[in-house]
């Protein structure tokens, strides 16, 4: 294992910590409910949905979170304004952890911030994202609000390397004419999580989860990412999904250790319903990590750590 020695964020968000050094704090992890294509959905653009089950996942990361120690958000996906606020409240009730308010549409990411505002649940969410496609009507209204806390994703469409990445956190690209870290301190986020932006293996997923230990080193912040995207986008892999669903599933849950050895202190791992699969693999990591650290570097993990709980 290794220690950085920039000095390493770490950052509060409803109560839940997230940053530092490989041991100090656990990974957290975040599982995506309501997302497109969710059986649990049965009209996603008025946002109804089978309560029970949604309640059942919820419980079962919240119970891996509580098990492990590796903190859990709950990354809601929304297809309209309607469905997002009704997702966050459904969700709110049932779960104290940190959300994520996703969309492809800017507008229902808007509407989902300003209704977490309404209802007090500020400190808990994060906003997702500030990305090179962002609107000046997004700009505008993110500067009114100054929400503290979003998910920076550091893709670069022109250029998917390394260098690619640092040049959109720093200097911006194409209609953009300034990087985004420095676009988000305007916004008023003060707690920027950067995604290392995971691409198609075979154009730039190696570079991304390379990038992880790269945000760490240069900038300190708390850094993740969906690297589950790149093994369901191989197609190899998807064609043999047909034949042997069990490989599948191993490369999407283990493709999660990849950026947390590199560094990682969050990962966006997809469906929720993964969660009892995810939470076990990626505390088996921590607890090696924080073994190194503390031993190696005098690293002390923290008190909720899987280090302190599962050994």
């Amino acid at each position: 294992m290794f220690v950085f020695e920039k000095e390493q964020i770490i950052y509060d968000i409803g109560g839940l910590k997230v940053g530092g050094n490989l041991g100090e704090n656990p990974t957290v992890l975040a599982g995506t409910i309501f997302y497109n294509g969710h059986k649990i959905v049965s009209d996603a653009k008025q946002g109804l949905f089978d309560k029970r089950s949604a309640e059942d996942l919820i419980n079962q990361q919240d119970t891996m979170a509580d098990l492990t120690g590796n903190p859990a958000i709950i990354q809601i996906f929304a297809e309209s304004e309607i469905a997002m606020k009704k997702y966050i409240d459904f969700t709110t009730e049932i779960s104290d952890a940190p959300f994520i308010i996703d969309s492809a549409d800017a507008s229902i990411r808007i509407a989902g911030l300003q209704h977490a505002e309404e209802i007090g649940l500020l400190d808990k969410a994060i906003y997702n994202s500030i990305n090179v496609s962002i609107t000046q009507d997004e700009i505008d209204t993110l500067i009114d609000m100054q929400h503290s806390c979003a998910i920076v994703l550091a893709f670069n469409p022109q250029d998917p390397s390394i260098a690619g990445r640092r040049a959109i956190l720093d200097e911006g690209t194409g209609n953009l004419d300034e990087g985004l870290l420095k676009l988000s301190k305007r916004l008023g986020v003060t707690k920027p999580l950067v995604d290392t932006a995971t691409t198609v293996m075979g154009a730039g997923a190696g570079s991304s989860a390379s990038f992880t230990f790269v945000v760490k080193t240069i900038y300190g912040y708390p850094t993740g990412s969906g690297i589950h995207n790149a093994p369901s986008s191989w197609t190899w892999l998807r064609k043999l999904k047909k034949e042997n669903k069990e490989a599948y599933k191993t490369c999407d849950i283990a493709s999660n250790l990849i950026v947390q050895m590199l560094g990682a202190d969050y990962v966006l791992y997809g469906p929720i319903s993964n969660a009892d699969r995810v939470f076990p693999v990626v505390a088996m990591a921590d607890i090696f990590a924080a073994e190194s650290a503390r031993m190696e570097f005098g690293i002390e993990p923290s008190d909720s750590h899987p280090f302190r709980k599962l050994l």
